[in-house]
C-alpha cells in the first residue's frame, strides 16, 4: 500500500508541469518500439512492438510472467526500459520520470490513502497539481458522478465495498485527464459478480472520457468483453495482436489457441488436405479441422478444440472415458481420456458418470488444426 501511494504521487504530481515544458497531447498515438526489459539474465520483454491509437481500448493478456505487467510498468515509467523507446504523438517519452508522463494508473490493491475520505483521495492528484477551489471541486465531483459514488465523498476507504474502493482509485486516475489510462488486473481482487459489474462499468467510462486505456489481466472473458484489441504475450513476447473477435476465431498459434479457451489439444497426423480443411487422425478417429496453419498429408499436427464445441455423442467421434463432469447451469462439462492419455474437455447435455465410454465429436466448422507436435498425455 505505501508503495503503490507513493507511485500515485510520483505520477500525479507533475501534470501541470509536464504541460510546461513537455506538452502531453491527450489525442496521440503510443508506440512501443522494440522495447526490452532485463532482470540480471532474465529477459522479461524481448523487443516487443505494438501501436495503440488515440482513445483505444487495448487489453495485454497472458499468464503470469509473461511480461505483461512489467510492459505496463515501463510505459508508466515505474520500470526503466532496458533497449528500445516509447513514443507519444511522435514524442520520445520513455526517459521522463513517472510523474512527468501524466498518466493516471489504477492498481490492483486499490493503493487508496485510508485516512483520507473519498473525496480528498479522488483530488488528490488535483491538488498536488495546485488546482484548487470551484475547478477542482466540479472536477472530483464529476469523476465521482462518473463512479456513482457521490453520495459516498465523505467516507473513508475502509467503510466501502471492494467495488467501490475500486471505483475511487478509477475516479482519482481519470480526474487528473490523462491522456492514458493504465490498469494493472483491477478486478483480481474482486468476487465474481463484482468482476461482471465492473467491467461494463470500466468500459463505459472509458467511452465517456475518451482517454487511451491499456488494460492488463490475465482473463481471457475481460479482455474479450472490453478490449478494441487484444495483445496476447507469452514469455517476453507477443504472439498475436488482433480484435476480440479475430482472437477468438482465428488465433494464429496454439499457445493462443490454448489462452482463448481452445482447452483441448491432441497430436494426430494429416490424413487429408483441401483448401482451407485438413483431416486429422487422433486416438483412432478421423476429425476434420479448420488449418490454421499449413499442414501436408503426414504431417504431425495438433487438433485444439473449445470444451463447448466438443460434443458428447453415440456416432462417429473420438472414443474416450470419462473422467469427470461437473453442471455448469446449461449444461455438462467434462473431461475425459482418449486410448492414447490425450485430455478431451467436452460438453454434455445430460450428466456422465466416471468411468463411462463415449465418443466425442466437434461441431462443424469448430475444429482447428495447427502444425506441430501435440503435448501428450500430460497436457
Amino acid at each position: 500500500m505505501q508503495r503503490a501511494g507513493s507511485l500515485i504521487l510520483q505520477m500525479e504530481i507533475g501534470l501541470t508541469s509536464v504541460t510546461k515544458t513537455t506538452p502531453i497531447r491527450k489525442n496521440a498515438r503510443l508506440e512501443l518500439d522494440g522495447i526490452r526489459r532485463t532482470f540480471g539474465a532474465f529477459n522479461a520483454l524481448n523487443g516487443i512492438d505494438v501501436a495503440i491509437e488515440p482513445g483505444e481500448f487495448v487489453a495485454l493478456l497472458g499468464p503470469s510472467g509473461c511480461g505483461k505487467s512489467t510492459a505496463l510498468n515501463c510505459i508508466a515509467g515505474l520500470l526503466a526500459l532496458s533497449g528500445g523507446e516509447i513514443r507519444l504523438g511522435g514524442t520520445r517519452i520513455d526517459q521522463l520520470e513517472p510523474e512527468r508522463r501524466g498518466f493516471g494508473m489504477v492498481f490492483q490493491s486499490y493503493a487508496l490513502f485510508p485516512h483520507m475520505s473519498v473525496l480528498k483521495n479522488v483530488g488528490f492528484g488535483l491538488a498536488m497539481q495546485g488546482i484548487k477551489g470551484a475547478d477542482a471541486d466540479r472536477r472530483i465531483r464529476d469523476a465521482l458522478a462518473l463512479v456513482r459514488l457521490e453520495s459516498q465523498a465523505d467516507k473513508l476507504p475502509g467503510q466501502l465495498s471492494g467495488g467501490q474502493q475500486q471505483r475511487v482509485a478509477i475516479a482519482r486516475a481519470i480526474v487528473i485527464r490523462p491522456p492514458i489510462v493504465l490498469m494493472d488486473e483491477p478486478l483480481s481482487n474482486l468476487d465474481a459478480k463484482l468482476r461482471l459489474e465492473m467491467r461494463a462499468e470500466i468500459r463505459g467510462i472509458h467511452d465517456q472520457i475518451g482517454s487511451t486505456t491499456i488494460y492488463v489481466t490475465h482473463d481471457q472473458d475481460e479482455a474479450l468483453s472490453l478490449a478494441d484489441r487484444i495483445v496476447v504475450m507469452s514469455q517476453g513476447n507477443i504472439e498475436q495482436i488482433g480484435s476480440p473477435q479475430d482472437l477468438y476465431q482465428r488465433p494464429i498459434n496454439v499457445e493462443v489457441a490454448d489462452f482463448m479457451g481452445f482447452r483441448t489439444r491432441v497430436a494426430g497426423k494429416v490424413t487429408r488436405v483441401s483448401a482451407e480443411e485438413a483431416e486429422i487422425e487422433v486416438a483412432g478417429a478421423r476429425v476434420v479441422g479448420t488449418m490454421r496453419s499449413p499442414v501436408s498429408v503426414g504431417d504431425a499436427a495438433i487438433l485444439s478444440v473449445r470444451p463447448e464445441d466438443l460434443v458428447a455423442t453415440s456416432d462417429d467421434g473420438i472414443a474416450a472415458t470419462v473422467s469427470s463432469m461437473e453442471y455448469r447451469g446449461r449444461a455438462f462439462f467434462g473431461m475425459a481420456r482418449a486410448g492414447d492419455g490425450s485430455q478431451l474437455y467436452f460438453r454434455s447435455d445430460e450428466p456422465l458418470p466416471r468411468g463411462t465410454s463415449t465418443r466425442l465429436q466437434p461441431a462443424v466448422g469448430r475444429a482447428l488444426i495447427f502444425a506441430g507436435v501435440g503435448l501428450g498425455a500430460d497436457q
